[in-house]
């Protein structure tokens, strides 16, 4: 596939700061993928998001997005088409009373027709799993179903990439899984590039890839499969695995032959009942 954003031995210190925040990372990621990012606070995760549509550029080296350079001010509109921002806490992006009218916000703004943004809003809507509660107050939703407003809002801009960062942070499991199950739609339904930025370790199991940060710096970067087997470079960074990682893990050690890469609990359920009835 294509590289659709390049990161070149980016460098970044916020003002005031004596650390740096990204410590020359280089990074590719392909068009149409869907990538995770993974790491513990101050780890560098929203900084290297922010990157990505010029909301920071970096102090030395370069980013290119769709081969724009983030630091070029004068093609910044052009680079934020391409590039949707959902972020932590929905509320700070929701604009409107209705439903409807806040997902129009953005196109409006371009200065989309009518009929089009209609068209638009409609099928992002649709997309998000949210039409039925188009006429709807925002304020009266769960806070799963906000976050889903707020990435209508972003699609109907149709931007080629979605960078979410933390978008369920604030919200419960079951706010969580609409999050996560709508992003991952996005990628293989729509071909959107989706960039995930998470600190929970179940949301990046069904990850085309899963880059794990450490104080501004890529500490892992391969399958999700393959980085969550390092069991030694995730207790290092103060992360956990997941259960059926831990489990296989453990199993594999006590002479099971068994896989490393079914992270999902009915394909982990599935291997190990294989291999008792291999042994049956």
């Amino acid at each position: 596939m294509e590289p659709i954003i390049v990161f070149e031995n980016v460098h970044y210190t916020y003002p005031g700061d004596e650390l740096e925040s990204l410590c020359g990372v280089d990074l590719t990621i392909e068009k149409g993928s869907f990538v995770a990012v993974l790491g513990h606070n101050g780890s560098g995760k929203s900084t290297l998001a922010k990157h990505m549509n010029a909301i920071l550029v970096p102090d030395a080296g370069r980013v290119l997005v769709d081969g724009i350079d983030t630091a070029d001010e004068a093609r910044v509109l052009e680079l934020r088409r391409r590039v949707g921002m959902v972020f932590q806490n929905p509320d700070n992006q929701i604009v409107a009373n209705v439903v409807e009218d806040d997902v129009a916000f953005a196109p409006e703004n371009l200065g989309v027709p009518p009929a089009e943004i209609r068209r638009r809003v409609d099928a992002s809507l649709r997309l998000v799993g949210m039409y039925d509660y188009r006429l709807h107050a925002p304020h009266l939703l769960s806070g799963g179903q906000k976050q889903r407003v707020a990435i209508a809002g972003v699609i109907a801009m149709e931007p080629e990439i979605i960078v979410l960062d933390e978008p369920t942070a604030m919200l419960d499991p079951q706010g969580r899984k609409e999050v996560v199950d709508t992003a991952y739609s996005l990628c293989k339904a729509k071909g959107m590039t989706v960039v995930f930025i998470t600190h929970h370790m179940d949301e990046c199991i069904d990850a085309d890839r899963l880059i794990v940060l450490s104080n501004g710096s890529v500490a892992a970067d391969g399958k999700p499969a393959e980085v969550f087997a390092n069991r030694t470079l995730m207790e290092r960074e103060g992360l956990d695995v997941p259960e059926t990682t831990r489990l296989l893990g453990d199993l594999r050690a006590a002479g099971m032959s068994l896989p490393e890469e079914r992270l999902d609990v009915e394909g982990c359920a599935d291997e190990i009942a294989r291999e008792l009835l291999r042994r049956a």
